[in-house]
């Protein structure tokens, strides 16, 4: 006994609606947009990143002198360590080990804060290109608009053109 096939109307309707597809292609109207080219040459997002600079700058700054002071108390035990009184290279050592412990977690912080940061003013810009490529997609018919693809040919590549938006509204 033969069991029926279920795929059967599945696939006639997706070769309908394919076929449909390919009658309607001479009517569509396709863009495409290179998302990471935008949110890398957008001067929103050059101003956000300055302004990250700016906000974590001060913080990277102090962690680097930790750093710096970390570096030097090690040079001076291993330089001098051998010929210190017991007391003074143990308070060392211990120093050595609290600094290095408040340089683990300030970059842990740091890394946080600013990955948190860095994230919100992506989404800030994120959401300022969507809002451009919807005002060109309306204002020049575009039917279809797709960030990512394997391949699009320059003639559809509308991404110039949303640079020069932002570039406007900035």
């Amino acid at each position: 006994m033969r069991t029926p096939n279920k795929l059967g109307p599945v696939c006639g309707a997706l070769a309908l609606l394919f076929s449909v597809a390919v009658h309607a292609q001479n009517d569509l109207k396709i863009a495409y947009v290179n998302a990471v080219e935008l949110v890398e040459e957008a001067p929103q997002g050059k101003t956000a990143l300055k302004l990250l600079e700016t906000e974590f700058g001060p913080r990277d700054q102090e962690i680097r002198a930790m750093r710096d002071e970390s570096n030097a108390l090690e040079d001076d035990l291993d330089k001098n360590g051998l010929v210190m009184a017991e007391a003074e290279r143990i308070n060392k050592e211990k120093q050595l080990r609290d600094l290095n412990r408040r340089i683990k977690r300030s970059r842990q912080e740091f890394r946080e804060d600013y990955n948190l940061r860095r994230n919100e003013e992506l989404s800030r810009l994120q959401q300022e290109i969507s809002e451009a490529i919807v005002q060109i997609a309306k204002a020049e018919g575009y039917d279809l608009v797709l960030q990512d693809a394997v391949w699009a040919s320059k003639r559809i590549d509308i991404t110039e053109k949303i640079l020069e938006k932002l570039i406007g509204s900035q």
